[in-house]
Parts: C-alpha cells; sequence; structure tokens
C-alpha cells in the first residue's frame, strides 16, 4: 500500500479538472479507518463533481465519489477490525473529505456502517446513495403516517437511480406506484419494476390553482420547480411528499393551501447529515423489508475503474437509465 490509484478533483485556473493518481495515506483526509475498496458507483452528484457542471466540492483536490463499499484493512476504532465488510455513503465524501473513487479510502468510524446481513458490497453499491435516499423517503413517509391504503405513490424522475429504486421499494410494501418519466422508451422498464401506472410528464396539466384535484396519497420527488408544485396541490389529505432533488429546477412556488387545508406534509430527504442511528436503522431495511426486487434490472452497467471519466457525460445529459457501479479493485 505505498501508493495506490485515485480519481483525483482539482481547482485549476478556476476551472474543474479530474484525473487519475497514484496518492499515497498521507495524502488523504484524515480518518479512524481505512478501507481496501472494492466497488463504488455513479450517482448525478458525482457527475456534477467531476465535470464542473455543480458546485459540489468545499475544498481541492479531493477524491471523488460520494459511495464505496469495501474490506477494513485498518482501525484505530474498536468497532472495526481487520477484514470486516463495510460500507460508506455520504457523510462529506468528495465534498470536504476525499471519497471512493480510490482504492484506500479512510474515513471516520461514525461514518461507516457494517454490512447488513443479507448484502454483500456490490450488493451494497448497486444500491448506494441513490439506494439510501430512497430508503430514508419511504422511512420518513412512513414513520408520518403513510400507509398503502393512503392512496398511489407517485414517483418523479421515475427512470434515475433514485426513482427507480424508490418503485422497487414502494411496490414490495404494497404500495401502488404511480411512475412520472420524461422517457417514453423507459414505459416497460419501470413497469417491470412494479410501476402501476406511466405518467408520461410531456402529458401533464400542471394546472394553476392553489389546490387541484386529488390524483395521489403521497409523493416521491427528484425534480423540484414546477413538478414539486404540481405535487402539493395534488396530494390528498394527510399525505408525504418525499422532497429529494432538482433535477428540474431548485424553485418552489406555491402556497400555504396545501398544507392548512390538505395537512400535507413536506419532508426534506439530506442523507448527507443523516444521524448514526437513523443511517443504520434504514440501511436494516434496506436489507430486509426494504430490500429491492429487481437490481438486477436497475443496475444497467458495471464499469471497470479505469472507465470512470468516460461515464460523467451521459449523467449530465440525462440519458442514463438506472445504476451504474463501479468496480474499483
Amino acid at each position: 500500500m505505498s501508493s495506490f490509484k485515485a480519481f483525483r478533483i482539482h481547482e485549476e485556473n478556476k476551472k474543474i479538472v479530474a484525473r487519475f493518481e497514484q496518492l499515497t495515506l498521507d495524502d488523504l483526509a484524515a480518518g479512524d479507518v481505512v478501507v481496501r475498496v472494492t466497488y463504488s458507483d455513479i450517482n448525478y452528484k458525482d457527475a456534477l463533481a467531476a465535470t464542473g457542471a455543480g458546485k459540489i466540492l468545499r475544498r481541492y483536490p479531493l477524491v471523488g465519489g460520494i459511495d464505496f463499499a469495501g474490506v477494513v484493512e485498518s482501525s484505530n476504532d474498536a468497532r472495526y477490525s481487520k477484514g470486516d465488510s463495510v460500507l460508506v455513503t455520504g457523510c462529506a465524501l468528495s465534498e470536504t473529505h476525499d471519497g471512493g473513487y480510490s482504492e484506500y479510502a479512510r474515513v471516520k468510524g461514525d461514518w461507516v456502517i457494517p454490512m447488513p446481513p443479507g448484502l454483500d458490497e456490490f450488493t451494497a453499491m448497486s444500491l448506494g446513495t441513490a439506494g439510501f435516499t430512497a430508503g430514508l423517503a419511504i422511512y420518513r413517509m412512513e414513520h408520518n403516517g403513510q400507509t398503502p391504503a393512503g392512496g398511489p405513490i407517485v414517483v418523479t424522475g421515475a427512470s434515475g437511480g433514485v426513482g427507480s429504486i424508490a418503485i422497487d421499494m414502494l411496490a414490495g410494501r404494497g404500495y401502488e406506484v404511480v411512475a412520472v418519466s420524461g422517457k417514453p422508451g423507459a414505459a416497460d422498464y419501470l413497469r417491470s419494476l412494479g410501476a402501476a401506472r406511466i405518467l408520461p410528464r410531456q402529458e401533464i396539466n400542471f394546472g394553476s390553482r392553489p389546490l387541484e384535484s386529488v390524483q395521489f396519497g403521497g409523493a416521491v420527488d427528484n425534480v423540484g420547480g414546477e413538478m414539486l408544485t404540481w405535487l402539493t396541490r395534488t396530494v390528498d389529505f394527510w399525505g408525504n411528499i418525499a422532497s429529494i432533488g432538482l433535477a428540474g429546477s431548485a424553485e418552489l412556488k406555491t402556497t400555504v393551501m396545501p398544507f392548512i387545508l390538505r395537512a400535507v406534509s413536506l419532508l426534506g430527504i439530506n442523507t448527507s447529515t443523516t444521524p448514526r442511528e437513523i443511517r443504520l436503522a434504514v440501511w436494516k431495511r434496506i436489507a430486509t423489508d426494504l430490500r429491492p426486487r429487481h437490481l438486477d434490472r436497475i443496475v444497467t452497467q458495471t464499469i471497470a475503474f479505469d472507465e470512470l471519466p468516460g461515464a460523467f457525460p451521459a449523467y449530465i445529459q440525462g440519458g442514463v437509465v438506472g445504476r451504474t457501479v463501479v468496480k474499483i479493485s
């Protein structure tokens, strides 16, 4: 382990430059646990960071990759021993701390999740932050009273990683799922994951009234903007909307009417700062009652570490369906 390969992101002459480099442990951010990384994945956030299309990193240089799974190499934290299979998602990786696009990673012990029984390193990265986000959304919605009896759950941005996994999880829990997608060719894929109905984004009449006719019992939204505004006006009494992403827009223009007349709850989902006890509880559920049944369909490609840079543009262009796993070592 004198040196190892990592994909590192720099800011040079006010431009983002990312490249493979040989690093040593001394180059990595401080931490209690050193992990030999076996798998990582690609999230939209990773593509934004590596290409400079979005302001993700708060300091430079940093190793990219917000997720990784692997085997403990050494630990100063008594909770972990050499050889333990573990995973880390979010927790400031590739924001303020070196991430998972590296043959070795060093992180704080509180960030490390022991591999839940029933999962392995490949499966954990088939899920990654996308799976954890979907699981956390459902966890929070159900904690706030959501049940299948409350009506159909609409999932927007349905063909992406979070959307795909959310559909699979919700259908497995007995919910009727309505998938909203702007990709006409994704309909069969979404049905195969458990979507009962496909609603093409281009066919939505967003309306303009403070409250529109009720259509859904709840929602998982990856889009934001006009889509989220519409959801606040169409979710039924006591329904929950999990706000996850802003692929469409960061703006939200609505009124208080859905919240004070229909008691709709808007739940913000932040996976980076999730308390450890909730993180452990959600991963336990992801390995059991929330475990997706169709991960083999959701993981649409597995790539070698060397192929990583060439995979990012498709994410920026919105051309990706499902999940990509990266084999690190």
